[in-house]
């Protein structure tokens, strides 16, 4: 939560609270994609159910969490609060993707978990409600 918090209150918004429900769905995804060995997404409904979704995975062992996290926290050198999707200086909103969720101002909760294959580790957060919504700004 340390670095979650920390660049929530460099944005100006509040800390979030962890949610066991959302660390929970974080967790079966976690396993599923080391399981399977596919890294991406979770297919979910739209709509207000929608959990809002980072993703990370590397070397098993090789990265400390606060470094995991750090990646995510690393996009926001190429943010601007444009309204979503305009709101990376690159012209892809996919670059700064994973920071907008953690800071999106109207997300509340988060849940995190990670596991491991024999080769990689894998996080993944879960953020409610979800965050990136269009026509939105993240700020």
């Amino acid at each position: 939560m340390g670095g979650h918090d920390r660049a929530r209150a460099e944005a100006g918004v509040p800390p979030l609270t962890w949610d066991s429900r959302l660390a929970a769905s974080a967790r079966t995804y976690a396993e599923e994609m080391a399981r399977t060995g596919r890294f991406a997404h979770a297919d979910q409904p739209h709509g207000p159910m929608r959990e809002g979704e980072n993703l990370w995975t590397g070397t098993r062992g090789a990265y400390r969490y606060d470094e995991m996290i750090g990646h995510w926290i690393a996009e926001r050198r190429d943010f601007v609060n444009g309204v979503t999707p305009a709101f990376s200086r690159t012209g892809k909103w996919q670059d700064v993707s994973h920071y907008t969720q953690i800071v999106w101002r109207n997300t509340t909760r988060v849940g995190c978990a990670m596991t491991s294959n024999k080769r990689d580790d894998f996080l993944v957060c879960r953020y409610s409600p979800s965050g990136n919504v269009v026509g939105e700004r993240t700020l």
